[in-house]
């Protein structure tokens, strides 16, 4: 016995009574339609068991698949939960729902045999974070035949979006050090070529500058050492491989254990996540905050501003980064290389 036959497009329309381009504007397009349309369209969809365009179909008969893809440099959970890489796929989302595009996550952790075959029809693909290997993008159908965007990324060739790193974080740190500390140190995130989870000694290699925004955020941290009559050369270091407290943690732990004598008064921290977990531990250790030390972040995630004592951080829009990388793949934008400004918020690690 045969299969029932899939309903198709045009047989939804003729259902419905309207035209096969309201039917595909449900799916794609939700701005062309009333809201009342569109929820009867669905709705209707929803009952005959139609799942809307096939973008395969799609693609071979428009050239365009509606489909953008966001190659993530972690894995696909660590990004959901990570604050500032969640607020950046919200603020994709929003332009591409706008749009009637579809966002499709891929991890740059997956091996290039692994990657869903949807990737290959996407419009455009939008490349988030350092990238654990550059092989993936080699497999991707990338310049010349599709958009790119690197965000927090450099490609050579390639539009890139990132916010004012140095400028940023020569700010914070010029504001950190207008109260001369006796130890200052900075900790670091993804700075070294081999991973380091601990102290970096003098002879550790660390990424260029073009790979990770790390260093530009030190070289603004350094500008303000040398203009406070530090030199750079004498702050110890420490790198953190990733960006959860339980990675943190250990590191973190180990700086907060040295003789009180060696035990930094002031940390610059890269992220938000790293500064928390400083304060977490430094208070589980009855050290004063910032009597004893004063502790710096990165990103302004909304936890560090919500807790005492609130963190005195840098905070860059992710959602609003997220936007304009969208808006450069659907065209929205010219493909220009954009830099955001920031913003210093002083709170009370480092008043």
């Amino acid at each position: 016995m045969s299969s029932p036959r899939r309903i198709t497009l045009k047989d939804l329309a003729q259902h419905l009574g309207v035209s096969t381009a309201s039917v595909s504007n449900a799916f794609n397009r939700p701005d062309q339609l009333s809201p009342k349309l569109r929820e009867h369209i669905l709705s209707e969809a929803r009952r005959l068991g139609y799942r809307g365009p096939d973008a395969k179909a799609r693609s071979l008969r428009t050239g365009r698949s509606q489909i953008v893809a966001v190659v993530l440099a972690e894995s696909l959970t660590y990004s959901l939960n990570d604050a500032v890489a969640s607020e950046l796929l919200s603020g994709i989302a929003e332009v591409l729902d706008a749009h009637g595009h579809t966002l499709l996550l891929l991890s740059g952790r997956q091996d290039v045999s692994q990657m869903p075959g949807s990737s290959s029809i996407a419009d455009g693909f939008i490349i988030y974070g350092l990238m654990p290997s550059l092989l993936l993008l080699d497999e991707l159908p990338l310049p010349g035949q599709r958009p790119l965007v690197a965000v927090d990324f450099d490609l050579e060739g390639q539009p890139t979006v990132h916010v004012d790193d140095e400028p940023a974080c020569h700010a914070i740190a010029d504001h950190a050090l207008a109260t001369p500390p006796r130890r200052p140190a900075v900790i670091n995130l993804r700075l070294t070529r081999h991973p380091c989870n601990a102290r970096i000694a003098p002879d550790q290699e660390l990424l260029p500058a073009d790979r990770t925004i790390t260093r530009s955020r030190l070289a603004g941290f350094h500008r303000a050492f040398a203009e406070h009559g530090i030199d750079p050369a004498t702050v110890p270091m420490w790198n953190i491989e990733e960006n959860t407290f339980d990675v943190c943690a250990p590191v973190i732990a180990e700086i907060l254990d040295l003789p009180h004598e060696q035990r930094p008064d002031l940390l610059l921290c890269m992220s938000d996540r790293i500064a928390l977990t400083v304060v977490t531990l430094a208070e589980q250790r009855g050290l004063r905050i910032p009597e004893d030390l004063r502790i710096t972040g990165f990103d302004g995630i909304a936890e560090g501003q919500y807790r005492s004592p609130r963190l005195t951080t840098v905070r860059q829009d992710s959602v609003e980064k997220g936007r304009v990388a969208a808006r450069m793949i659907l065209g929205l934008e010219p493909m220009e290389s954009r830099r955001l400004t920031t913003e210093l918020l002083v709170g009370e690690t480092c008043p």
